[in-house]
């Protein structure tokens, strides 16, 4: 969940220096690695229970998690300032729903041990709508979660199947209809646009159903063959074409025409909100550029400019946890280059734009070059994407920091 580390110094891997809090929101990202089935176009740090075998368990990774709040909780609290209450929560993965309704309340129960959530705090987990129910639901809204995320990818059975997803093209839908139920005011849909044997009309299929869904929030990616994934194998051999890039944009501009008609308005180049409280605070701190502990294997935390993230295998993380201290692989100190680059990066996605402040003289003086391409536009002082700024976002920032 948290953004591209950029090249900065670093030192000994196993202790992040830290400095204090940036003084702007705090988060907390919880990563759940476990999957029952892998997706052929997944390269995030998941496991199914047969690539573990008996290595690691809901259990261990569980009771590694605990010690490891408990320890970040510590290192805060030697820091000169008070660890601020946590603003926001996000439970990601892998597929978090598998813990069941019991085990995400237990997580939220182990963050609320070590820190305090403040009022109206923000908690959202994602879930795979197979693995879903009425009663979930139920026990993780009376847990204190108020923000679900759900997988949908597509409505069309085809599609689904090239994506491996195992989940059958209407379960989404009626899961955001059993959240809302439930009494969750906010609820996305994820959708994946792009993939082979894509058409037009499986596209509008699946947005006929996140609007007939009534949700107040969608993301919308295109799909990216990476590389080591299944996905990437079919199209090296040939049974898969890759994405094409105009295909791609025109189904970016078909989404983004069909949401903002119904009320759904563009916040950052992916995502959709029906209205400011509808938009994910917590995705907003990583690209206002907020603080955040991500406490699981793999995750990913930032601090003041210090950013570390943890040993990926739950079996080694576990283990780095009972030894004490942070379980980090590596971290950075970002440099001011960095930071520079990262700011441009992420606030220009947003549709508040990038103040052009915020700008060096070789900035500005490239702002005024892609704005007179008409790729940007400049309001309030602010440097904003247009329409068709948005289908070239990273070219731009490309061209912003030269």
């Amino acid at each position: 969940m948290s953004p591209a580390a950029t090249t900065a110094s670093h030192t000994d891997a196993s202790a992040p220096v830290l400095r204090d809090f940036g003084g702007g929101p705090f988060g907390i990202y919880i990563h759940v690695p476990f999957c029952a089935t892998r997706c052929g176009y997944c390269d995030f740090n998941t496991y199914t229970a047969g690539e573990l075998g008996t290595s690691a368990s809901t259990q261990s990774w569980a009771e590694a998690l605990r010690g490891e709040l408990a320890t970040a909780a510590r290192e805060f609290a030697a820091l000169p300032t008070a660890t601020p209450p946590v603003e926001t929560v996000f439970v990601g993965g892998g597929t978090p729903s598998l813990l069941g309704g019991d085990g995400l309340g237990a997580v939220l129960d182990a963050i609320r041990a070590e820190f305090d959530l403040a009022p109206g705090a923000e908690v959202t987990t994602e879930s795979n709508p197979e693995s879903t129910s009425p009663a979930f639901f139920d026990k993780i809204r009376a847990a204190g979660f108020t923000r679900i995320s759900l997988g949908m990818q597509s409505a069309a059975p085809h599609v689904l199947a090239v994506l491996d997803r195992t989940h059958t093209p209407g379960r989404a839908v009626a899961a955001a209809r059993e959240a809302r139920a439930a009494g969750f005011d906010h609820v996305n849909l994820d959708l994946i646009y792009g993939t082979p044997g894509e058409r037009d009309r499986d596209l509008d299929a699946s947005l006929d159903a996140v609007l007939d869904a009534g949700v107040d929030h969608v993301s919308a990616y295109s799909l990216i063959v990476e590389d080591g994934t299944a996905l990437a194998r079919r199209v090296r051999r040939g049974e898969l074409p890759a994405p094409d890039d105009d295909v791609l944009a025109a189904r970016y501009e078909r989404i983004d025409s069909r949401l903002e008609a119904a009320g759904l308005t563009w916040y950052e180049v992916s995502n959709w909100a029906a209205g400011d409280t509808a938009r994910c605070r917590h995705n907003l701190g990583y690209w206002d550029g907020g603080d955040w502990l991500g406490a699981g294997p793999g995750a990913h935390s930032h601090l003041g400019g210090v950013r570390w993230w943890n040993v990926k295998h739950p079996a080694r993380y576990a283990d780095r946890v009972a030894h004490g201290g942070l379980p980090a692989a590596d971290w950075e100190d970002l440099t001011a280059a960095d930071r520079y680059l990262e700011r441009i990066m992420l606030a220009l996605r947003l549709r508040t734009g990038l103040p052009l402040t915020d700008l060096d003289a070789e900035g500005a003086a490239a702002a005024r070059r892609i704005a007179a391409d008409g790729l940007v536009a400049v309001t309030d002082e602010r440097l904003i994407l247009t329409d068709r700024g948005r289908l070239l976002a990273d070219g731009v920032v490309r061209d912003l920091v030269g």
